[in-house]
């Protein structure tokens, strides 16, 4: 069994006063078909401009956790986005509002060209032509990548498409930004480039990574997950300075 750890969370002033304004999730459990438990009793707040890193090793239930927040999957549960609580009926605005960016960009990347890629969203929230034009240019000005409309996007680096697949869900405007291993697979030059995206988008976020050097540079604070639970919730440089809190979980000092 993982050794719990009360850390103290974190204080900053952007959490005064926030009862989670952005991310809401209470006591959430959730078994997999086959019996597995792979949430028990996990609860997180976001608030507004917070950028946190979740992190634990494989099979902690960062994933599962991450697909309930647009409702891929549905365990037990309180969750809401923005103070609109996450169920099948809302589900339609609630992928809207949760940017949710998969591991391999190949899995979110099917159109032609890189403009109908970022342009599928607002396509399909029935916006005006020009209202998803100005989405589109927006989104890739945002991730650097406004060059890029017209080029084919199976043409593209790794890195380039983890740019465009982050584009993709910024043309909806989201509320938060959900990120799954985003600097896996990529060359020291494109994950550089990535941190410093990040670093730069006004956006509430939540990133799964294993990644500990982006985790220490780029999120003030961290949360540590294992075998279905959240074990750590703190200030990132607190819990990295912690060793026997990451051995203890299966993760390294960097």
């Amino acid at each position: 069994m993982p050794v719990t750890h009360k850390v103290t969370p974190i204080t900053t002033p952007i959490l005064e006063g926030c009862n989670g304004d952005v991310l809401s999730v209470e006591n959430l459990h959730f078994h997999y078909p086959d019996g597995h438990e792979a949430l028990r009793g996990v609860s997180i707040k976001l608030c507004e401009g917070d950028k946190v890193a979740l992190v634990g090793p494989n099979g902690a239930g960062k994933s599962t956790l991450m697909l309930h927040l647009n409702g891929i999957l549905n365990g037990e549960g309180e969750m809401s986005i923005a103070g609109m609580r996450i169920e099948p009926n809302n589900l339609p605005v609630i992928r809207a509002m949760v940017g949710l960016v998969f591991q391999s960009p190949d899995d979110q990347l099917f159109s032609p060209t890189v403009f109908e890629d970022v342009a599928f969203g607002p396509l399909h929230m029935g916006l005006p032509e020009d209202e998803v034009h100005a989405r589109v240019d927006e989104a890739l000005e945002m991730v650097r990548m406004s060059k890029f409309r017209e080029r084919l996007s199976h043409h593209l680096s790794v890195g380039e498409k983890k740019r465009i697949a982050i584009a993709t869900v910024l043309s909806m405007r989201p509320q938060i930004l959900v990120l799954d291993e985003p600097s896996a697979g990529l060359d020291p030059r494109a994950r550089r480039s990535l941190i410093n995206l990040l670093r730069d988008l006004p956006i509430t976020m939540l990133v799964s990574s294993h990644d500990l050097l982006m985790v220490r540079e780029l999120f003030p604070r961290m949360v540590i997950m294992d075998e279905g639970k959240i074990v750590a919730d703190g200030p990132t440089a607190e819990l990295m300075e912690d060793e026997a809190l990451l051995e203890a979980h299966g993760l390294e000092k960097p």
